[in-house]
């Protein structure tokens, strides 16, 4: 099967149902097929087979008929964040060596661009192993690598969410997040299942409350920080997200504090996704039934990762690759048909990080006896203090519990005498009048010796990527003196 595929499919077992929402304007599975087949031929008119077609532009229906029709003409789909300044989003492109740029007109105005013409035959010798998808990694440490997902790693991913989760036959989907994103896949999911898909144009608390509303939504996708967003509104306003049912959360870490007061505010059920770009999407999965085993009397299963999704193999391993004891904190490594085929023309990349088939994820983590996972911390979060490791982690869902804590990130500060010292970047709550004095005692009063605080930054915002997780290589930076 092939991405393009499951469109068609769509298209002729229920080609009237709609399949992709965006504002009021509504696709069904059978038009969407006609879209797709019509992008791909004007795709295929000045690309050829194998060349990068590179999209940039805001959410909207045409990102998700790239998703399907540069793949269907032969061509991998090079992801742009459209949100990127002139300069790198420029870098960015030329980075892809792209045939031909596609996306929006106020975009695309700006940059060199080919108008597509024509209707050439489409190949008919596809593979799965074909390269679908181009995706640079999120850039947190600073150096962005470009991830080659096939037909068969990004649908491979589809299922093994879709075995890991309940879906429904009334299921209606809400997209929040960038469409230049991995966690696209989730578009593909619900369409693999023939349900609708709604993109928000961008996320606002107000506007997803609305969307719910309007369209009927079940299912959602929500970043940490869009989780906090809505508590706040929801907790303002009495807003209702009925008939929402299910809330699932990723991208990056989430606070037991934020997520005991979210499933107490939304009236749905909760499940997490671990996963990354090189994974294709989620791997790991904790579902609702764990989140209210959690709530109720079995509070680390709320600062878990969960369980491999089908098909997944998970171990925990040393520097040197080998299987560590249960229980022990080491690196991630995974297994399974949604690993990413490999780096795009980064050898060195591939050597470090897949190693007998596994690939190195570069979280740190560990695996309890029931076969559950926790990520402790990304491996180059991990602080070294006095000789100690500091799992900023740790810190950040400690400090997260003061209520007038919006936000936090913790890195490590460099110092003589301790090598590293733990550092609070804090950004307080609106209407507070939090002071760093203020964190630093209740860092003491909460967090064990070595892993307080030594120093707290209040900032009015955290730097942040596209899915929302923070740059934390832009705080060191700062700490530094470097320029971010």
């Amino acid at each position: 099967m092939l991405l393009h595929d499951l469109i068609a499919t769509g298209a002729r077992d229920h080609p009237d149902r709609p399949a992709l929402i965006v504002d009021d304007d509504i696709l069904t599975f059978s038009q969407l097929d006609d879209r797709v087949s019509a992008l791909a031929h004007a795709v295929a008119a000045v690309a050829g087979r194998g060349d990068r077609v590179a999209f940039v532009g805001a959410n909207g229906p045409e990102w998700v008929e790239a998703y399907y029709s540069v793949p269907r003409a032969g061509a991998q789909l090079a992801f742009v964040n459209h949100r990127l300044g002139m300069g790198p989003k420029r870098e960015a492109i030329a980075r892809y060596e792209p045939a031909v740029l596609v996306g929006d007109v106020d975009q695309l105005a700006e940059l060199a661009t080919v108008g597509p013409v024509g209707a050439p035959e489409l190949p008919d010798d596809l593979h799965p192993g074909d390269t679908a998808w181009l995706i640079a990694t999120s850039g947190t440490s600073g150096t962005p690598k470009v991830v080659e997902l096939s037909h068969a790693n990004l649908l491979a991913a589809v299922d093994a969410t879709r075995g890991a989760r309940p879906m429904h036959d009334d299921d209606v989907y809400l997209f929040p997040f960038p469409l230049c994103h991995v966690a696209g896949y989730n578009v593909v999911l619900f369409h693999r299942v023939g349900r609708p898909v709604v993109i928000a144009r961008q996320f606002t608390a107000v506007g997803l409350v609305e969307q719910v509303r309007r369209h009927r939504v079940t299912n959602v996708s929500l970043a940490p920080t869009m989780v906090d967003a809505l508590v706040d509104h929801i907790d303002a306003t009495g807003a209702s997200l009925a008939p929402l049912r299910t809330v699932s959360y990723g991208s990056s870490p989430i606070s037991p504090s934020l997520l005991t007061r979210a499933i107490g505010s939304f009236g749905a059920g909760f499940q997490q996704g671990f996963g990354m770009t090189e994974l294709s999407g989620n791997a790991v999965f904790l579902g609702a039934e764990e989140h209210e085993r959690g709530l109720a009397d079995e509070p680390e299963l709320l600062a878990a990762a969960g369980r491999p999704g089908p098909t997944v193999e998970v171990r925990i391993i040393d520097d040197d690759g080998d299987d560590l004891p249960v229980g022990a904190v080491g690196e991630i490594a995974v297994r399974a048909p949604q690993v990413t085929k490999g780096y795009w023309r980064s050898p060195e990349a591939n050597a470090a990080s897949f190693v007998d088939g596994w690939f190195r994820t570069g979280d740190v983590g560990r695996i309890d006896a029931t076969g559950l996972l926790s990520i402790v911390d990304r491996k180059k979060d991990i602080i070294i203090s006095g000789g100690e490791n500091v799992s900023s982690r740790e810190v950040e869902d400690r400090l997260a519990e003061h209520p007038a804590i919006a936000a936090v990130a913790v890195v490590g500060a460099p110092d003589e005498r301790w090598g590293e010292l733990v550092c609070a970047y804090v950004v307080p709550r609106p209407g507070t009048d939090l002071t760093a004095d203020e964190v630093l005692a209740f860092g003491r009063r909460t967090i064990g010796g070595f892993q307080q605080p030594r120093r707290v930054e209040l900032v009015d915002d955290l730097p942040r990527n596209g899915s929302g997780k923070v740059l934390k290589h832009e705080l060191r930076a700062r700490l530094a003196g470097a320029p971010t």
